[in-house]
């Protein structure tokens, strides 16, 4: 951690919840956020939208063309496989931008920042602890739950020439890229809480607090 440049200590400070996708992250960061105080920071947010002018830089330094693919070409040229690998690959240099933006944070309680970008082979150097990290990955029943209880997990909102074909391949893309995170946390001693729906939201956001118990003021938010 003392070789990682953190000019306002916010990164020295944050807690990190990864993971799959469809798994709370979001819920659980939000309700720990609201019970003491914290910031939140969310990853896919700032990733889709803040990190675009840098991506499409990225493309030019590179001589790759600025236009984004078009949606066919994202989620049905490629086999899931290979859609797995090319977002594991991304990951790092989309990972330096959000800690960019992290650092540009000044907060004297931490900043939970939730996100499935936030691999823990990426953030383990970060750490003075690993308490500071946990993985939320759902079950393959609470998966199917979520995809048929959340729009916007149970339909892949872009055009594309098969949609079914493209949800396929989305799924299958995340379970692979959600078991390499799995692997990666076990491999580092990073934990793992499997989410099945027999907790509630606020079941689980209070299983991820007592994890981060040491780092957590106890004073609750006004």
């Amino acid at each position: 951690m003392s070789d990682v440049w953190d000019p306002h200590g916010s990164l020295q400070r944050a807690l990190w919840i990864g993971g799959a996708q469809w798994s709370g992250k979001t819920t659980v960061a939000e309700l720990i956020a609201t019970q003491y105080g914290l910031t939140v920071y969310h990853y896919d947010f700032h990733d889709a939208r803040g990190h675009q002018d840098r991506r499409i830089a990225r493309r030019v330094a590179l001589g790759e063309p600025v236009e984004d693919p078009t949606p066919d070409h994202v989620w049905l040229d490629q086999a899931p496989e290979a859609m797995a690998t090319e977002t594991l690959t991304g990951f790092p240099v989309r990972f330096e931008w959000a800690l960019d933006d992290l650092r540009a944070l000044f907060t004297g309680r931490p900043v939970i920042a939730e996100g499935w970008g936030l691999r823990p082979e990426l953030v383990a150097p970060l750490l003075d602890s690993l308490r500071r990290m946990v993985l939320l990955v759902p079950t393959e029943d609470f998966r199917q739950h979520q995809l048929r209880t959340l729009p916007r997990a149970g339909t892949l909102n872009v055009p594309v020439t098969d949609p079914a074909r493209s949800q396929a391949n989305r799924l299958a893309r995340d379970r692979l890229v959600a078991e390499d995170a799995v692997q990666n946390a076990h491999r580092l001693g990073i934990r793992v809480i499997e989410v099945d729906g027999t907790l509630d939201a606020v079941a689980v956001a209070a299983e991820v607090a007592e994890h981060f118990a040491p780092y957590l003021d106890t004073v609750t938010a006004a």
